[in-house]
């Protein structure tokens, strides 16, 4: 019940929803916590616009507080929401394709490699693992952090090993760009005539952009994953991927 004239709390609100702040807004009132409802932000701002930005910081809020939906995390921007349920290995975002991952923070799904694998680093000279996140000991029976005295022979085989493996990696997510670019480059023809005759190169295009997406984080999942007894057949089967990859 706090009254204050409709210029002064047009400005306020207004200022709020422009900064982000509108979901936790106050009275402006000192020490009052109460918070405006809906139809009285509406009722004092009228711009279409500010009043689209209100809408959007409720919806951004709502789907932050649902633990089964996020945002699409395509790099490039995409307004879509995607729901837990339907979002897997092999599922995409209906509006641009982009396919999440809905376990972690990283911007896209990386199958084989387990999340883990994607937050974690581990030092080339004392083999330590931290998380890149926070900055905190992966093992937690790990307490000499700064102890850094192993063997100089087996500190360059681990990180000749890293660069390998980041080598390919890297490689392999420039020859996805080059498959994308491609793509992107015959879906801009269709004025051509015949046009159908280019929908298998298309889909080519996107086989190769999945193949390639696959070996790269393959690259991860071998690099944290070499001792295991079954690296042998995936190994091979990572081979003969990429073999046909170059082919296509």
């Amino acid at each position: 019940m706090h009254y204050c004239c409709k210029p002064c709390w047009r400005e306020y609100l207004t200022t709020r929803i422009e900064q982000n702040l509108v979901v936790n807004c106050t009275c402006p009132i000192s020490e009052c916590r109460a918070q405006p409802t809906t139809a009285f932000i509406y009722s004092i701002v009228c711009s279409q616009e500010v009043r689209a930005k209100y809408e959007q910081a409720l919806l951004r809020r709502y789907v932050e507080c649902c633990s089964n939906l996020t945002w699409c995390t395509n790099p490039q921007g995409c307004d879509q929401i995607l729901l837990k349920d339907g979002l897997g290995y092999g599922a995409a975002c209906s509006k641009c394709s982009w396919i999440s991952c809905f376990n972690c923070s990283f911007p896209e799904a990386h199958y084989p490699a387990s999340c883990s694998h994607m937050s974690r680093m581990t030092c080339a000279k004392c083999n330590h693992g931290f998380c890149w996140r926070c900055l905190k000991p992966w093992r937690p029976d790990h307490k000499d952090y700064y102890n850094c005295s192993a063997m100089v022979s087996k500190a360059a085989w681990q990180e000749k090993r890293f660069q390998d493996y980041n080598e390919r990696c890297t490689f392999h997510h420039h020859a996805r760009e080059f498959a994308i670019s491609l793509r992107n480059s015959i879906s801009s023809i269709r004025e051509m005539p015949k046009v159908r005759n280019l929908t298998f190169v298309l889909d080519a295009c996107k086989v190769l952009e999945q193949a390639r997406k696959v070996l790269a984080y393959s690259c991860v999942y071998s690099y944290y994953n070499q001792d295991t007894e079954s690296m042998d057949i995936v190994e091979q089967q990572t081979e003969s991927l990429e073999l046909l990859t170059n082919a296509l």
